[in-house]
C-alpha cells in the first residue's frame, strides 16, 4: 500500500479509525479506554475527528477541553509515562503506516506535545 498525503478531513476519519482499532485491543492500555473511561465508540469518534480536525487544519470543529478528561481519567486509574509513551508509539506507527508529508510529520509532533504537556499537568496534581 503506497502512503499518501494526510490532506483533509476524510484522512484524519481513515486516520483515527485506524488507530483506535489498535488502541482499544492493545495489552498495555486498551482497557484504559474499555474499562476505565468506559468509552462509548460512537460518540467519541466524532469528538477525536474534529479533535484533529482542528489541530492539523485548523478547523473550529472541536470544542473541549482534553486536559480535563485526561485528569479525570487520571484519578480513576494513574496514567503513566509508560502508557502515553505507548499511545505515542501507536500513534506514531499508525501515521507512518498510512500517511507521509508535512501534515503526518505534523500530526506525530502534535501527538508528542499533547503527551508531554497532559503528563506534565498530571504530574502536578
Amino acid at each position: 500500500m503506497e502512503k499518501r498525503l494526510l490532506e483533509n478531513k476524510d484522512d484524519i476519519i481513515f486516520l483515527v479509525d485506524e488507530f483506535y482499532k489498535q488502541v482499544l485491543t492493545d495489552e498495555k492500555i486498551g482497557y484504559i479506554f474499555t474499562e476505565v473511561a468506559q468509552l462509548d465508540v460512537k460518540k467519541h469518534m466524532p469528538i477525536m475527528y474534529n479533535f484533529w480536525e482542528s489541530a492539523l487544519f485548523g478547523a473550529v470543529s472541536y470544542k473541549g477541553n482534553p486536559m480535563i478528561k485526561h485528569i479525570e481519567l487520571h484519578q480513576k486509574s494513574l496514567l503513566s509515562s509508560a502508557h502515553f509513551e505507548r499511545w505515542l508509539k501507536l500513534w506514531e506507527n499508525t501515521v507512518n503506516f498510512h500517511f507521509r508529508g508535512e501534515k503526518a510529520e505534523e500530526a506525530i509532533y502534535k501527538a508528542k506535545q499533547i503527551a508531554a504537556l497532559m503528563q506534565l499537568k498530571i504530574g502536578q496534581l
